[in-house]
């Protein structure tokens, strides 16, 4: 729907922070005219032939913009076999042996499954070859970690007792040393490079349908995550470049080119003069790709992520007990100082405290003058050492957080809390720490891993629950207001991502903007999560219109 002038009244124009005046706010050419009363701004000789949207007394506020998403990997796999809506062993497979029942290709490859359905977090092979056969199976899980692969993808791709686990994963067995079916971090790759690619056309088909999808969250601006080839999918540049050059893509989109795990410190000056030449070649074809992404450890569940001290358990042979850094220090700091060197900005993933402190250091060894010239930030930051905290505003990086994760569920009671231990646990996701201590704060889904809809982040993120929840809340001193959330969301991750313009609802910002099926301010905060979004609005174009 393209309309020149628009004018949504009757509802509550929010923004940065707080409320404004008025109930109404016309858009004339993609662009913010005026805020204020509908009757007023309806009389203005210049909203003469506005197309009309009623807001019906819901919130009006800027677009969200998610700050890390994997949008490209999500549509391909909405499209194919998503076990995501599968609670529990038996839902999901029932689920694969449906898929596999109609499928005739050589591989049978989907994901999304939890690990808290299965004992330790490591389905088996044995049940996969039940509902599969001999078909062989990959299906990765729902934080993209790890995977469930069947013994025809083990034999397929060589896996057997005597194989060594890579540097950067695990390969998990029983007690005799034979692969039991559940492949961590880099051990998936033995599988992925075994897969048949994803064609072109269904790469483009998929981020179509994840654009939309976003439209209907109300997001119009988005960071790519990783741009490159990655856990068994080719790069999404062509995807990307293809559907702006068509005209189809209108979003303020940017990428984050993947740094390879693999890097290694004579490789750090190649590694440079790849990503400067991707960047530039892209900025011609109208992608933005000035971000580097480091991935700096794994993930708490699996024990790959990366520790100041211990796991509490026995028997883990993962980096002595403290999980994995893909990097060496002189690596990550190398490659930090010589990326902020040529002007890219940092998106560092870091899950454990010890990953956190590494990535706030390797920023702290940038030159003063190239640090600042770009926002650096830090994703995810689930166990952080409160000593870390202050250092982020200090340093000028961001924090980039999932808020949807900071709430006690399954993984987080079965197979988390009880590996942290009781101290570590209470440094858990610390949004209100950093806000206290003047850190920047942008917010983004990880979507596939969680789901896209930045109503139910915003909700954990003030509840410190998961919705519809009587679990006691997570580490509840570190709940933030919801003004403070929403203005992560909007304001704070535009503005990490460099979107000049937009984020905010003032006169001649970009008319980025959406309306909510209520304004969440005048309710408790334990019904945030029902909030929707009905309209979204891009440039001044309404891309998604409820009902």
């Amino acid at each position: 729907m393209t309309v020149a002038t628009l004018l949504i009244r009757g509802g509550v124009p929010w923004s940065d922070g707080a409320v404004l005046d008025g109930d109404a706010v016309l858009v004339i050419d993609g662009r913010i005219a005026a805020i204020g009363s509908g009757d007023a701004l309806a009389a203005r000789d210049d909203a003469a032939g506005a197309g009309v949207i009623d807001a019906a007394g819901g919130l009006i506020h800027p677009s969200f913009a998610d700050a890390h998403v994997h949008a490209a990997m999500a549509g391909i796999e909405a499209l194919g076999l998503d076990v995501s809506g599968a609670h529990g062993s038996d839902a999901c497979l029932a689920l694969v042996g449906a898929y596999a029942m109609t499928h005739d290709g050589p591989w049978i490859v989907g994901g999304g499954w939890h690990m808290s359905d299965y004992e330790g977090g490591t389905p088996t092979a044995a049940a996969l070859d039940a509902v599969t056969g001999d078909v062989p199976a990959f299906l990765v899980n729902a934080d993209h970690h790890g995977a469930w692969v069947n013994t025809a993808a083990l034999r397929i791709a060589g896996i057997d007792a005597s194989t060594p686990d890579p540097a950067d994963g695990r390969i998990e067995r029983d007690a005799a040393g034979v692969p039991t079916g559940t492949l961590h971090e880099g051990a998936m790759a033995l599988v992925e490079r075994r897969l048949p690619p994803v064609s072109p056309d269904a790469a483009r088909a998929g981020l179509a349908a994840a654009v939309a999808t976003l439209h209907r969250a109300g997001v119009t601006a988005w960071q790519e995550a990783i741009v490159g080839e990655y856990g068994g999918h080719a790069d999404a540049t062509p995807a990307y470049r293809g559907l702006i050059a068509d005209g189809v893509l209108t979003d303020r989109v940017s990428g984050a080119l993947w740094v390879p795990r693999e890097t290694a410190l004579e490789g750090v000056p190649a590694l440079v003069a790849d990503l400067v030449a991707r960047r530039d070649a892209n900025a011609v074809a109208g992608l933005d790709t000035s971000t580097a992404k480091i991935m700096v450890d794994g993930v708490a569940e699996n024990r790959t992520a990366a520790m100041h001290e211990p796991y509490v358990v026995d028997g883990c042979d993962c980096g002595g007990g403290r999980g994995i850094a893909y990097f060496g220090r002189d690596v990550l700091v190398a490659v930090a100082t010589a990326l902020a060197a040529e002007g890219f900005a940092l998106h560092f993933h870091a899950i454990g405290d010890r990953a956190v402190t590494d990535a706030l250091d390797a920023v702290e060894a940038i030159p003063a003058a190239d640090r600042s010239r770009r926002r650096h930030h830090v994703a995810h930051v689930q166990v952080v050492d409160p000593a870390d905290v202050p250092r982020f505003a200090a340093l000028g990086v961001t924090v980039n957080a999932q808020a949807l994760w900071a709430r006690n569920e399954a993984q987080m009671t079965e197979l988390t809390v009880p590996i942290l231990g009781e101290r570590r646990a209470a440094w858990q996701y610390p949004f209100g720490s950093f806000l206290r201590a003047g850190a920047a704060l942008a917010m983004g889904s990880d979507w596939p891993v969680s789901t896209p809809d930045p109503w139910q982040a915003i909700h954990t993120a003030v509840t410190r629950r998961e919705p519809g929840s009587g679990a006691p809340p997570l580490n509840p001193g570190e709940a933030i207001p919801l003004a403070a959330a929403l203005r992560a969301y909007t304001a704070g991750s535009h503005r990490l991502l460099g979107v000049a313009g937009s984020g905010v609802l003032e006169v001649g910002a970009r008319a980025d903007l959406c309306v909510a099926s209520r304004d969440p301010f005048a309710g408790a905060a334990q019904d945030i999560a029902v909030t929707r979004t009905v309209v979204t609005v891009l440039g001044g174009e309404v891309v998604h219109r409820e009902g």
